[in-house]
């Protein structure tokens, strides 16, 4: 933990008063729960406070209080902006792209660029949620029981139910303190990781019969047709990505999702010990972890497929 920042960023807060908080494109649990912890914590302590998400709040967490705050863009001036669980400046969005250096960067990846000009970087930690859990009554911030539910389920997603390999008893006891603030635990973990809509369970459909293995990857592809013909709103993978990393007998998962504006979303997974998939992702351009990383590519699916599925064998030695 760095304390020395910490206590850096500690004084920034408590002399703001208009701040703008913003997380990645094609927002996860871990970038939704940190922008509303945050958020509304800020809040709650009388600041004036805009979330921001350019692409909004995936159907699957509007359960959250709070959510029906969020914007796709600001409105007013600032005097503090902060991005949570951004690995990359680019990825907030074109919406920032005039805002300049950003006052605090807070993120748990490790290929961060470090671009804000106070840098909260615990790669260790097993989301950005989790840092804020153990920050937020540092700065003097109440955790109350709808952020307790925000950063909780932001640790969910992110250890997909505790079930990644950087789980630690620390990430154990962050839930605990959480579920004493009141959060009903089972029903957060329903709601992040079990229940799809019909839709999304189409879509799921349509990716699941696409699937391929060879040499150690098993890969499953969503095209523009799925998404239509299924009726899933999102532009995600619907978090298929976590179904194929419960696929045995492979070393690494994918999932790549066509989009709108010639550009492929690549998900990747180790699902074994000793492969680093963030160096993958890096190469093209994206971030993440050992074990979970992603990235963006311009370029038609089939181009793009080829080429990532290449390079990951080569990166990999698979």
């Amino acid at each position: 933990m760095d304390t020395q920042i910490s206590g850096e960023i500690k004084g920034r807060l408590a002399v703001a008063k208009k701040v703008v908080i913003a997380s990645h494109v094609r927002p996860d649990g871990d970038a939704i729960g940190s922008l509303l912890g945050l958020g509304l914590a800020l809040q709650d302590a009388g600041k004036s406070v805009e979330m921001i998400l350019v692409d909004g709040v995936p159907s699957s967490f509007k359960y959250l209080e709070g959510s029906t705050l969020i914007k796709r863009e600001p409105s007013g001036g600032h005097d503090t902006f902060i991005t949570v669980d951004c690995a990359d400046f680019k990825r907030v969005g074109k919406a920032f792209e005039s805002f300049g250096q950003p006052d605090i960067n807070i993120d748990h990846h490790i290929t961060n660029e470090k671009f804000g000009k106070l840098n909260l970087i615990e790669a260790d930690e097993v989301a950005t949620a989790a840092i804020l859990t153990n920050h937020l009554p540092q700065w003097g911030l109440t955790i109350t029981t709808p952020i307790a539910s925000a950063l909780l389920t932001g640790i969910i997603t992110d250890t997909l139910g505790f079930r990644t390999s950087n789980t630690t008893p620390e990430s154990l006891r962050q839930a605990a303190t959480l579920m004493e603030a009141g959060v009903d635990m089972p029903e957060i973990y329903m709601q992040s990781l079990v229940r799809k809509s019909y839709p999304a369970a189409r879509y799921w459909g349509a990716g699941l019969s696409s699937l391929e293995s060879k040499n150690g990857i098993v890969w499953a592809t969503l095209t523009l047709a799925d998404r239509k013909s299924a009726g899933y709103g999102g532009n995600d993978d619907a978090d298929l990505i976590n179904m194929i990393s419960a696929i045995d007998g492979n070393k690494i998962g994918m999932v790549f999702v066509e989009q709108a504006d010639q550009h492929v979303k690549i998900s990747w997974r180790a699902l074994a010990p000793g492969f680093d998939v963030s160096q993958v992702a890096k190469h093209f351009k994206g971030g993440g972890h050992a074990a979970a990383a992603g990235a963006d590519i311009e370029g038609s699916l089939s181009n793009v497929q080829k080429e990532v599925l290449q390079k990951t064998r080569e990166l990999l030695n698979l």
